[in-house]
């Protein structure tokens, strides 16, 4: 581990040093790959240092303890380092936690799509409700969010879709991707029987510029009158808008706004995240039969968490998370669900990294 903090605060200290070039600022894509790497380890660094000053303060109590003849001196020393060495092993799990490797997607904003699955009017009911549950969340992590598309029914609405941004918006909200199931007594029910339905939510990494590049030559445009419930609901103009990427057929299409060019830059911010996020789960497909294990966010036909209305709880199946506090969930207080899947995370690559130390301490002792 301490091979590895040594070599991060050498690249460190590197990047530090190529910020400092005013030559750097000429490139633009050089100077913000660059700051954005140095910030990514600041923490580690900063982490490391404190680690390596308490240190040097538990040599020095030990010191003292073993050749002071002082009674007071040795008595304040014995103090300082049952306490020093109480934070030199937090700091160490923190920096086994540091040293993981990040998910190069974690700073990214997003598109969130959520849709009404089987359960039919329930299901777009619940998909309103679970929105409503993201607001309040976005905004305890002072998120901003914008619906992008909305497309409503009698009872609910069957799909929407939102870009969400801020710090850090994926890592926070990745683990949503998936089917979520709804049992409760629906509104539409007359015989106090509870239904089972579920509704599907994708999160999408939004790309960068210099992430994905979206060719132009293979999206067609397609305008049209946009549809709706009649009177003013019905454009008299040619303002919807619907682009196909023709390579992989994926097709989005939005009339939300009256403004038909509103409407093109929303569909190509959609397309965009969608081909991106496809090119995402492509590589971690690849990388996961060459490692013969699950990485990502997973697969999102699996059914990855339960809200059971009759008994106040939430299941979360990825983890075997139950919690009885279900009204508080549905209000946006997810902090403890989001945590537990991220720290279950984090234990089973702290688990992996145990095994490639013991690899190596293995390989040297064979040396």
């Amino acid at each position: 581990m301490f091979n590895k903090l040594d070599s991060v605060v050498k690249r460190y200290n590197l990047l530090t040093e190529k910020l400092a070039d005013p030559k750097i600022y000429d490139n633009q894509k050089e100077f913000k790959e660059t700051s954005e790497e140095r910030a990514s380890l600041e923490k580690i660094v900063e982490t490391y240092q404190e680690y390596k000053k308490l240190s040097l303060d538990v040599e020095g109590a030990r010191d003292i303890l073993k050749n002071s003849t002082d009674a007071d001196l040795k008595e304040m020393a014995k103090e300082e380092l049952s306490e020093n060495e109480s934070a030199i092993e937090k700091l160490k799990g923190e920096l086994k936690l540091l040293l993981l490797p990040k998910d190069p997607l974690d700073d990214k904003n997003v598109i969130v799509e959520i849709r009404a699955g089987a359960g039919g009017d329930e299901a777009s009911i619940f998909v309103g409700d679970v929105y409503r549950m993201y607001q309040n969340y976005f905004r305890h992590l002072s998120f901003k969010f914008e619906v992008v598309s909305l497309s409503k029914n009698d009872e609910g609405i069957k799909e929407i879709i939102c870009s969400v941004s801020g710090d850090k918006v994926y890592s926070k909200l990745k683990y949503e991707s998936g089917v979520h199931r709804v049992q409760r007594v629906p509104k539409t029910e007359s015989q106090g029987r509870i239904h089972t339905s579920t509704i599907t939510v994708a999160v999408l990494p939004e790309p960068g510029e210099i992430d994905f590049v979206l060719d132009m030559n293979d999206v067609r445009i397609d305008v049209y009158r946009a549809g709706g419930c009649g009177g003013q609901s019905v454009n008299t103009t040619d303002s919807a808008v619907r682009v196909t990427h023709i390579p992989t057929g994926t097709v989005v299409a939005i009339q939300d706004e009256k403004s038909q060019i509103k409407n093109k830059d929303k569909a190509l911010k959609i397309l965009r995240s969608r081909l991106y996020d496809q090119k995402v789960q492509e590589a971690r497909a690849k990388e996961a039969a060459e490692r013969k294990e699950q990485v990502g966010t997973g697969d999102r036909s699996e059914r990855i968490r339960t809200y059971n209305f009759p008994q106040g709880r939430v299941t979360d199946h990825r983890i075997g998370l139950t919690l009885y506090n279900l009204e508080a969930v549905m209000e946006g207080d997810m902090g403890e669900i989001t945590e537990a899947l991220i720290a279950h995370k984090q234990a089973e690559a702290l688990q992996g990294g145990r095994d490639d130390d013991d690899s190596e301490s293995n390989d040297g002792n064979d040396e």
